[in-house]
């Protein structure tokens, strides 16, 4: 990463003097980056096997600026704008927003926590996705089925104002208010969050909550059609987990449940053939990482999913398992290679719940034609 310091000018060329301000003398602006490029084989594509380049697995590819102000006595004020690109084609990410990855502004104070403005992750993303393998170590690859928790952070919400409280003796909480910004409807496509995390010397545990209101369903509010991985009437998600280290190695434990009533369809699968009434996920992961040295780690996952659909036409209980596992090594400090692989299987889904009664990775470009798919990625990854 470079930084940029902005310090006070005391005389120019013209000989003008300028008294000294402090405040300035410790601001910085700091410009940063992430490509993450690689190979990827698909067992399995609507029926034909395919290998094709695609960018952002690991960890999306990136690049952003952040900063800060000394305001005094332990205040700043602070900001971050970052998007998202496909370095394959230069297109942006997250519908093509400039800054579709993260835009806000803020104040942060070492006595009282940061309260920032604008469009932010969620108090899953912020408190419970990292003791997940996707959220932490392995990336959307690793996704529970469709990322129907948004562990992965497959969207963001905007017009939100987020507070993060400092840590007191290892325990952080925070919460988030996404505001629909439509006049007569306050509540229509708004959302709210929160969560907590207490990091020890060997367990980290985490809890948090999320709610919002007709997601999707209009194009101001804190949740846009083009962002959201389902349209439904309300969308709930709450789940709890633990990370234990012993030595080199640190285990995971999680929970998650998502609760979508009335959902019309979902981005990745399209149009449900019934409207459910309910559409609920269980997702069940356990997840272990070894560090071989600094330099190299292996790590695996087993998730369990199970949906409940219930509409008018009947219900039906689509499962999923996926095993997935990765091996990185890094060539510098900023530099890694990796490897990758997810194997999904699908069971107990019917005509009623089409078309979740087939294997569909997230990350693949299709679904499979049956009930088991396969993706593998060979990748490479450089910070800036």
């Amino acid at each position: 990463m470079k930084k940029l310091l902005i310090a006070a000018v005391a005389n120019t060329a013209l000989g003008c003097s300028f008294a000294p301000i402090s405040a300035m003398a410790q601001s910085s602006v700091t410009l940063y980056g992430l490509i993450d490029e690689g190979v990827n084989y698909t067992s399995n594509t609507s029926g034909h096997s395919n290998v094709q380049m695609e960018s952002g697995f690991a960890q999306g590819s990136r690049w952003g600026v952040k900063g800060s102000e000394d305001l005094g006595d332990g205040t700043k004020a602070i900001f971050q704008l970052e998007n998202g690109f496909d370095v394959n084609s230069g297109r942006l990410g997250q519908g093509g927003r400039m800054f579709g990855r993260q835009a806000y502004v803020g104040l942060s104070s070492a006595q009282f926590g940061t309260l920032t403005m604008g469009r932010q992750y969620d108090s899953v993303v912020d408190f419970l996705a990292p003791l997940t393998a996707n959220g932490n170590w392995a990336g959307y690859l690793m996704s529970h089925p469709y990322d129907n928790d948004n562990t992965d952070n497959s969207f963001r919400l905007n017009n939100s104002v987020k507070y993060t409280s400092k840590t007191y003796g290892g325990f952080t909480f925070g919460g988030l208010y996404g505001f629909s910004n439509q006049a007569g409807g306050f509540a229509n496509n708004r959302s709210y969050s929160l969560g907590a995390q207490y990091v020890g010397s060997a367990v980290t545990v985490a809890a948090a909550y999320m709610q919002i209101n007709n997601p999707g369903g209009t194009t101001g509010g804190s949740l846009t059609g083009d962002d959201t991985d389902f349209f439904a009437g309300r969308e709930q998600v709450w789940g709890a987990g633990i990370n234990y280290t012993i030595g080199s190695t640190v285990l995971g434990l999680v929970y998650s449940h998502t609760n979508l009533n009335d959902a019309t369809g979902s981005v990745y699968v399209g149009n449900f053939t019934n409207t459910a009434s309910s559409l609920k996920f269980d997702n069940f992961e356990l997840n272990a990482k070894y560090q071989f040295t600094k330099a190299a780690y292996v790590g695996a996952m087993y998730n369990y999913t199970i949906a409940h659909f219930n509409s008018n036409a009947g219900s039906s209980t689509p499962k999923y398992q996926q095993l997935g596992l990765m091996a990185d090594y890094n060539l510098s400090g900023r530099t890694d290679v990796y490897v990758q692989g997810l194997y999904q299987h699908a069971s107990g889904g019917d005509a009623v719940s089409a078309p979740l009664n087939t294997a569909f990775i997230t990350g693949a470009d299709a679904p499979s034609s049956s009930a088991n798919q396969l993706l593998a990625r060979v990748g490479i990854r450089h910070t800036f």
